[in-house]
């Protein structure tokens, strides 16, 4: 059962493609949004390997992909989209791609960071998980820890004027993830919504059907009828955060 619902001020999914958010976290964002978050979502590639149509191009793709992933996140309530333009496919977590997603980090200044778990191989036994999701995940936890909240990382942002900024949690989402249920029940229709928005990936097939499976399977037991699954690291506690946010407000 969910006894507490905690709302951050702000959060950033940091993902792979294009849908990853939509079938993965989405209800979460959805639920924080409505009650006053700021949501932003980074997306590593646009997906520009994702059709399959003769003659699409990677060009022509990403274009699709990347408006697509746009309306999804208005519907969602998400206050911006990022395509940080990474090649779909063959995605690396590279000191670059850690730059890049530093330099949103601390531009956004998110309380909470939601990204994937990089150890994940095998998702099930019908799926091995996608090398570009374990290469966002990898490169926004490093992101994350240390390099946003350390200053004499990346100096040249600090000199553009983006300070370092220390993330308070991070949800590690997924289904093998077992230690936070949030109860997606008010907003699985907006995680439909906003999933089936992406026309591009499911012209000859409806996902509703098993994501809502997906979603009942793992509130089974929990007061709930949907559910998304999470680990979540505390990396600033309570008392620490306030001390921060009191420094960064001249309040203290």
């Amino acid at each position: 059962m969910e006894t507490s619902f905690y709302i951050p001020e702000s959060a950033m999914a940091i993902v792979a493609h294009p849908d990853d958010i939509e079938f993965t976290c989405v209800g979460t964002l959805a639920r924080w949004a409505k009650a006053g978050s700021r949501i932003s979502y980074v997306l590593c590639t646009s997906g520009d390997v994702g059709i399959a149509t003769p003659g699409m191009t990677r060009k022509m793709a990403a274009e699709i992909r990347e408006k697509e992933a746009g309306e999804a996140a208005r519907v969602a309530g998400a206050s911006e989209i990022i395509f940080l333009g990474e090649p779909d496919g063959l995605l690396q977590p590279t000191l670059d791609l850690r730059k890049k997603l530093v330099r949103e980090i601390r531009r956004f200044r998110p309380e909470v960071v939601v990204t994937g778990d990089p150890t994940i191989v095998f998702a099930n036994e019908t799926y091995i998980n996608h090398p570009d999701h374990r290469a966002a995940s990898a490169a926004a936890l490093d992101a994350v820890f240390p390099a946003s909240g350390q200053p004499n990382l990346f100096q040249e942002l600090e000199e553009e004027g983006l300070k370092a900024h220390k993330v308070r949690k991070v949800y590690i989402s997924g289904p093998q993830q077992n230690e936070l249920f949030v109860s997606i029940d008010e907003t699985m229709d907006i995680k439909l919504a906003a999933l089936r928005l992406h026309k591009s990936q499911f012209s000859d097939w409806d996902p509703g059907e098993r994501v809502l499976e997906w979603a009942s399977e793992r509130a089974a037991d929990k007061g709930m009828r949907y559910a998304e699954t999470f680990r979540v690291i505390t990396l600033e506690d309570d008392e620490h955060w306030e001390k921060m946010r009191q420094a960064q407000n001249g309040t203290g």
